[in-house]
């Protein structure tokens, strides 16, 4: 009988802000995979709290910061509006919140993106029904075009 050593998963990475101390713009934006214009825009909307600075003037984000701006991001991948996410922020933050609200939010969400796929489903029927009508050859005769002057 062998006896086997148990395998524990390698801990996460841990960001310099995680280890306690604070990070400047570049590096908080190479932790959330954000340039750092977005993160200052995002600093603008009032997605997240004005950083610290340095006497300098230098933005520091610490942990809170990166954690938020991730956030941030992830909502923007899953296609979720500014307003929206600030929303979310918000409820994220409040430890009173309402899933109810969290819950509304996220399927007016699903509600647009459906929206949005049939208008793109109906967009690329169209443009594929035109198209088979095309030749695709040297004549001068395109019926892309023509639907396209038509308006």
């Amino acid at each position: 009988m062998t006896s086997q050593t148990p395998h524990f998963p390698a801990s996460p990475p841990t960001t310099p802000a995680a280890e306690g101390r604070t990070m400047n713009i570049g590096e908080a934006a190479a932790a959330t995979g954000l340039s750092a214009k977005m993160i200052r825009h995002y600093e603008q909307l009032g997605l997240i709290g004005a950083p610290r600075r340095t006497a300098a003037g230098y933005r520091r984000y610490d942990e809170r910061a990166l954690r938020t701006l991730r956030f941030v991001r992830h909502a923007r991948d899953l296609g979720f509006g500014l307003e929206s996410i600030g929303r979310l922020v918000s409820l994220w933050q409040d430890p009173q919140r309402s899933s109810a609200e969290v819950k509304r939010i996220a399927l007016e969400h699903v509600a647009e993106l459906e929206r949005r796929i049939a208008l793109l489903t109906r967009m690329r029927d169209a443009i594929g029904a035109t198209a088979l009508r095309c030749h695709g050859d040297d004549r001068a005769e395109c019926p892309i075009l023509e639907d396209l002057a038509r308006g």
